[in-house]
């Protein structure tokens, strides 16, 4: 069984759709104003990002979403490019148990990119 799609309330749906778009590699497949889009990527997942008409954004504390990237160089790079993009990321990428990575809010999502290490194991 695969997830195929994750719903998420945001604040601001014009720049969170910008913002997917232009940092986590998102392509916006459908937007009906700035109520909902539709969001997908290569690996045929699909986001969809959407206010809520009560104002009700909030997440539970220990919410967050998950990036993978494929190397610790890679996790650099987009830390730059959001430091760049004038993104706030209050601590630079460092080993969080077994991975590489950062946390940082954007809009009302905690938001994690990380490179995990491969998992090894020894029979002795």
């Amino acid at each position: 069984m695969t997830i195929n799609h994750l719903n998420l309330v945001v604040v601001k749906l014009p720049e969170a759709v910008s913002f997917f778009e232009t940092y986590l590699d998102f392509h916006c497949e459908t937007r009906k104003g700035d109520v909902i889009a539709v969001l997908t990527n290569k690996a045929n997942f699909t986001l969809v990002l959407m206010t809520d008409k009560n104002d009700d954004t909030r997440y539970p504390g220990a919410f967050h979403l998950g990036f993978i990237l494929d190397d610790t160089a890679a996790v650099d790079v987009l830390y730059e490019r959001l430091r760049s993009g004038n993104i706030a990321v209050d601590r630079p990428p460092a080993k969080i148990r077994n991975s590489y990575g950062f946390y940082f809010y954007f809009d009302n999502l905690f938001i994690e990119i990380g490179h995990y290490y491969a998992h090894t194991t020894t029979n002795e």
